[in-house]
């Protein structure tokens, strides 16, 4: 059965947007994993539009599964991360007026800087993930560059309109999936993910992990945080 790591930004986003304490990022965090979640992932982007350092702290302090925290691939985000040291690094591309990220990583375009990077959270002992697209080039640099693991971009195949668009999407996380396997890279998934469109994609047996946020903490509003986990979690079983 693949893994499903939820992602608890929206959490924050909901406290921020009043700048109080509710809700608590750290209680989600403790409800997630008693639903059977099997990993937190939470992106401190550098505008800290929704989790703040703080969070980050206590969440690695709390976590009893696994802390997967989304970053820019920036030395100064690194160190942060070296400071906190989850127990995966997650490097994202990241821009400044985007609602949510809205692609992959350009590994094989920047790949210097990506490997500086990679080897600064390796001398610390952090694992690190790549998001990329679901793209033969990319995987190879992601492997370039020593990555752990790559998270497939799934935002394509979530926003396909028709079938036979949706049908080129998951051949192409497919034939992505199987290469970064055979390269010895561990394979996440991600973006865009929802309770009618994941299970396709559990048909890919080389995806290990799913991370998924925006689709559950949407659904935790209406049927409550534990249900909306567990029924995802069913969904990937």
């Amino acid at each position: 059965m693949a893994r499903l790591g939820v992602n608890i930004d929206h959490v924050a986003t909901l406290r921020q947007a009043r700048g109080g304490i509710e809700p608590d990022p750290i209680a989600a965090a403790v409800l997630v994993e008693l639903a059977g979640a099997d990993g937190l992932v939470v992106h401190l982007r550098e505008d800290r539009r929704h989790i703040q350092d703080r969070d980050l702290t206590r969440l690695r302090e709390i976590v009893q599964t696994k802390l997967d925290l989304e970053i820019a691939a920036d030395e100064s985000m690194a160190k942060m991360a070296l400071s906190v040291k989850p127990h995966l690094v997650t490097l994202v591309p990241e821009r400044r007026q985007e609602l949510t990220t809205e692609g992959g990583l350009d590994v094989d375009g920047q790949r210097d800087k990506i490997q500086k990077i990679v080897e600064l959270l390796h001398d610390g002992g952090i694992p690190v993930s790549l998001f990329i697209e679901p793209d033969l080039v990319q995987v190879k640099a992601a492997h370039k560059v020593a990555a752990d693991y790559v998270e497939l971009h799934t935002g394509r195949y979530a926003n396909a309109k028709r079938a036979k668009e949706e049908q080129l999407e998951v051949e192409a996380l497919s034939q992505a999936a199987k290469l970064a396997y055979k390269l010895g890279m561990g394979v996440n998934a991600g973006h865009g993910l929802n309770y009618r469109n994941v299970k396709r994609l559990t048909h890919i047996q080389e995806i290990v992990e799913y991370n998924i946020g925006h689709s559950i903490i949407a659904r935790a509003v209406l049927v409550g945080l534990e249900r909306a986990v567990r029924e995802m979690k069913q969904l990937l079983s």
